[in-house]
């Protein structure tokens, strides 16, 4: 007989059966029932593929594009689809430090054009600082001097862009998975893409634990800010890191990482001619497109290209024979999330073609910014995301009937 049916013992001690949160298995249909209908099924994730093709389409087309007005809304775009669709994991929290990254790059651009100048020439003199005299063979850098609106104008352009950038590398680092983008990527790639990931988890992971500390350390009534709140949390930050560094170099041993499989040598070579060729061809190819000397080449140099490079990788997986546990499928939402990313990225690209005045608005004279229509409408393409209908999973199984 059991400790719960024995009625000396249930009777000695009722206030520590009543206290326990147990339910009996005749209840739980009955609690299943009175739970919400959303409780019950699951927002299926994305492709993690998806969501960096959408984030590298938003960065490709800030690069087009030195305008703050469709910087800005490339920079709300990605925030709001991020604040919409991003899970509640330790990696979806590093999108803030992103945003403190990309201010940091842009305030040091523009103090690097205030202290070292600007090749820009300006009329517009907003301060003259005094300037350090530098010996002969420093010519060509100046250390204060005047600082012209035309100049500091086009460092924030130019710092705006790469800000942006960072800030879309950091809506797919909060979005997509790193684990599950290395279960995605092909055998050839994959230590490789083990590196990568581990460098891609380091900042999340990072700021996790430095949350963490800083809570337990306001609970405990010390202080968390300051000089000395950082030092003392910087310590255990960083036992944290070596410990977590061990366990994940005896977890790769474990799982044998880095051993490979035996494959003649003729497949070997092969494999290595493909992918260097494709490769090489993927450049020769975008720069053809890039120039209009090779319009005529570039597109089918760029397609040759690809074809080779993926052949490579797919005789360069041989090497590494892996499975894959439940892999992430591509489903009509994923197709649609990256091909809206892809979208933005092409029609930015024409646009920079049909009106580049539009995208690089002029310095010399100073002229304020205007907000070209169709490009700002390409730009909203990247909402897409936040604004289709997340599908449910199917409800749980029920309960075995006792």
């Amino acid at each position: 007989m059991s400790e719960g049916t024995h009625p000396a013992k249930s009777a000695a001690r009722p206030a520590e059966s009543d206290s326990l949160p147990v339910a009996l298995p005749a209840e739980r249909p009955a609690e299943r029932a009175a739970l919400p209908r959303r409780t019950l099924a699951a927002v299926p994730q994305l492709h993690p593929g998806a969501w960096w093709l959408w984030a590298l389409g938003l960065g490709t087309a800030a690069t087009r594009t030195t305008n703050p007005l469709l910087l800005a809304l490339l920079l709300v775009t990605s925030a709001y689809v991020v604040l919409t669709c991003r899970p509640d994991t330790p990696w979806s929290r590093s999108y803030s430090a992103f945003l403190h990254l990309a201010l940091a790059v842009l305030v040091i651009r523009l103090v690097f054009v205030v202290v070292l100048g600007s090749p820009v020439p300006g009329s517009h003199v907003i301060v003259t600082l005094p300037e350090v005299p530098l010996p002969d063979w420093a010519q060509g850098i100046r250390l204060g001097g005047r600082v012209t609106a035309e100049g500091v104008v086009f460092a924030l352009y130019d710092g705006l862009r790469l800000a942006t950038l960072l800030v879309c590398v950091g809506a797919a680092n909060a979005l997509a998975s790193p684990s599950r983008l290395l279960k995605s990527l092909p055998g050839a790639l994959y230590e490789a893409g083990v590196a990568v990931v581990v460098a891609l988890t380091f900042a999340p992971h990072l700021i996790a634990d430095v949350q963490r500390l800083r809570a337990a350390r306001r609970l405990r009534g010390r202080p968390d800010r300051g000089l000395r709140g950082l030092l003392q949390v910087a310590l255990p930050v960083l036992e944290g890191a070596l410990e977590r560094s061990v366990a994940l170099a005896a977890a790769m041993d474990a799982r044998g990482y880095g051993r490979t499989a035996d494959v003649p040598a003729r497949v070997r070579r092969t494999t290595a001619v493909l992918t260097l060729g494709g490769l090489l061809g993927v450049c020769a190819g975008t720069y053809g497109l890039l120039t209009a000397a090779g319009g005529t080449y570039g597109l089918p140099v760029l397609v040759a290209g690809v074809a080779a490079a993926l052949a490579g990788l797919r005789l360069g997986g041989r090497r590494s024979p892996r499975t894959r546990y439940r892999p992430d499928r591509w489903t009509p939402r994923a197709c649609l999330v990256a091909g809206s990313g892809v979208a933005v990225a092409a029609l930015m690209t024409l646009a920079g073609s049909a009106d580049p005045e539009a995208l690089h608005p002029g310095v010399i004279p100073l002229t304020a910014p205007a907000l070209p229509l169709w490009p700002a409408a390409a730009v909203l393409l990247g909402l897409l995301p936040a604004l289709l209908p997340a599908p449910l999973n199917a409800p749980l199984p029920k309960e075995p009937s006792s």
